[in-house]
């Protein structure tokens, strides 16, 4: 069953995020993970908007997802992007 990472950031340092955002899709792919979202303009319907920035990734699965983001290529991306960000970041499990 699919699986979502979302991440909910607010961008703290646009240079060194840049850096992020120049490695972080090859990793990615690599652990068959697709961008479902990433950035782009957001228009709220309800409620406040905890950050101003939302990514989705597919995976094929929670372990999927989770072998992606505890790997030895994203670690010093994880690193990288808390230095540039903050946010929450969560794996959802998908609907049959």
């Amino acid at each position: 069953m699919s699986a979502y990472v979302i991440a909910q950031i607010d961008i703290t340092d646009p240079d060194l995020f840049k850096k992020y955002g120049e490695q972080v899709a090859a990793v990615v792919k690599r652990y068959g993970g697709r961008y479902i979202v990433r950035g782009g303009s957001m228009d709220n319907l309800e409620g406040a908007l905890a950050r101003t920035r939302l990514v989705v990734i597919e995976f094929d699965s929670q372990e999927a997802a989770r072998r992606w983001y505890t790997s030895a290529e994203y670690a010093p991306l994880i690193e990288l992007r808390q230095k540039a960000s903050e946010g929450e970041v969560v794996i959802v499990e998908g609907v049959g």
